[in-house]
């Protein structure tokens, strides 16, 4: 009779963590019982882990339709967070874009963008694998259009620059300097024919931010913006020189061409007239 009650109040101390049976409870548990513990109490805890000093945060994250539920510690930064989407995805950290009420900042941590349980992180981004076969056939396609480009007739040799270059080069024609590359002269850039063989000259008003195009009868004064694209190509036999095109508009028939610009010029036509719409 008298030992009924000792092991009622054994049993009332289990809960609390104490593990198995047989011992006192006045002589406490021993550190084996302490070990197990504590992996229980940190499964149950939403919050802090009062022996480590890390407190977690549950997370949903979301990439590529794909969703992870996360445990992470809400002292950790968003480089380290970076660190874990990496090894749950495959997404290298260089390759991620991590979204947490805008973009999620690699230095700071997630209890100071006061991230809370519950949260959504969004992450985009591809795996270099997706990359590599997203590229491949790009690059494939690129390489076609390459090879079918080289097949096709030099323009020198189609008909209808053969009538302008078949005149031969204009008596006034500016000199040449091959493999050589010059900046624009100061004055006009003349000797040259146009599409229907009459002498064309080429003025550029930078600080008009203009390209004007005299021929005889009279000059056009076109704006930098409007020309989409600059052609050229050496000219068969006298690669000193080049025929040029300034695209007007969006087919070939909108093509300004120009016969036997001086090679040394050629890229610093194409770097003043291209180059503010280009790179601004």
């Amino acid at each position: 009779g008298a030992e009924e009650p000792g092991m009622e109040a054994e049993a009332q101390e289990l809960p609390l963590g104490c593990g198995g049976g047989g011992g006192s409870p006045a002589a406490g548990r021993s550190p084996e019982g302490e070990e197990r513990r504590e992996p229980l109490q940190a499964s149950v805890s939403n919050g802090g882990d009062e022996d480590s000093g890390r407190e977690l945060v549950e997370l949903k994250v979301i990439w590529n339709k794909n969703k992870y539920d996360v445990k992470f510690c809400l002292d950790s930064t968003g480089a380290e967070l970076k660190q874990k989407i990496h090894s749950l995805t495959g997404l290298p950290p260089a390759m991620q874009k991590v979204m947490f009420k805008g973009l999620l900042p690699e230095e700071k941590t997630l209890r100071e963008i006061k991230v809370t349980n519950g949260a959504k992180i969004m992450v985009v981004g591809s795996t270099i694998n997706d990359v590599l076969a997203v590229n491949t056939p790009k690059e494939a396609a690129q390489q076609e259009v390459k090879a079918e480009e080289n097949k096709k007739e030099p323009l020198c040799r189609q008909k209808q620059h053969r009538k302008v270059l078949d005149k031969g080069k204009p008596d006034d024609v500016m000199p040449s300097v091959k493999g050589v590359q010059e900046r624009l002269p100061t004055v006009p850039l003349s000797g040259m024919y146009n599409k229907s063989g009459g002498k064309v000259r080429l003025t550029f008003k930078l600080e008009q931010d203009q390209l004007w195009i005299g021929t005889k009868e009279r000059t056009e004064k076109l704006p930098m913006g409007s020309i989409k694209n600059v052609v050229s190509e050496p000219i068969e036999g006298h690669e000193d020189y080049h025929m040029m095109a300034f695209q007007l508009g969006p087919t070939e028939a909108s093509y300004y061409w120009v016969y036997w610009v001086p090679t040394q010029y050629v890229d610093a036509i194409k770097d003043t007239v291209l180059g503010k719409w280009q790179y601004f």
